[in-house]
C-alpha cells in the first residue's frame, strides 16, 4: 500500500482515482500529476515501482498543498471572516448556508434536525 501525503491509497485501484483520495487532489490534478511523472492511465497503484511513488510524492509537496495544510489554510479563512463580522462570517457562526440558499424550507444539513414548535400543530 502506497502512502502518500499522510494518506494510504488503495492498492487495487487506477493511479488516477487513488491519487483522489488525498485532501485537496481532484480529478483535474490527479491528471496533471500523472502527464508531469509520465505515468500511463491504465496504470495501477499496485503496479507502481518505488521510484515512480517517491516522484508522485516530490510533485505533490512542491506543487500543490493538500490534507492537513490545506484544512488549516481554510478553517483560518473561516475563522477570518468571524472574527471580521461580515455577512459570510455571520452565516458560519450561525450555522446557516453561506452562498446565498433558501433557508425557509431546505438547509437541514447546514441547520441540523428540525426542532418542533410548541403550540404549532393545528386542531380539527
Amino acid at each position: 500500500m502506497a502512502r502518500i501525503a499522510g494518506v494510504n491509497i488503495p492498492t487495487n485501484k487506477r493511479v488516477l482515482i487513488a491519487l483522489q483520495y488525498i485532501h485537496g487532489i481532484g480529478q483535474k490534478n490527479a491528471k496533471d500529476i500523472m502527464e508531469k511523472v509520465h505515468i500511463p492511465e491504465d496504470r495501477r497503484v499496485s503496479q507502481l515501482t518505488d521510484q515512480e511513488v517517491l516522484q508522485i510524492r516530490e510533485v505533490i509537496d512542491r506543487d500543490y498543498m493538500v490534507e492537513g495544510d490545506l484544512r488549516r489554510e481554510v478553517a483560518v479563512n473561516i475563522k477570518r471572516l468571524m472574527d471580521l463580522g461580515c455577512y459570510r462570517g455571520l452565516r458560519h457562526r450561525k450555522g446557516l448556508p453561506v452562498r446565498g440558499q433558501r433557508t425557509h424550507t431546505n438547509a437541514r444539513t447546514r441547520k441540523g434536525p428540525a426542532k418542533a414548535i410548541a403550540g404549532k400543530k393545528k386542531t380539527a
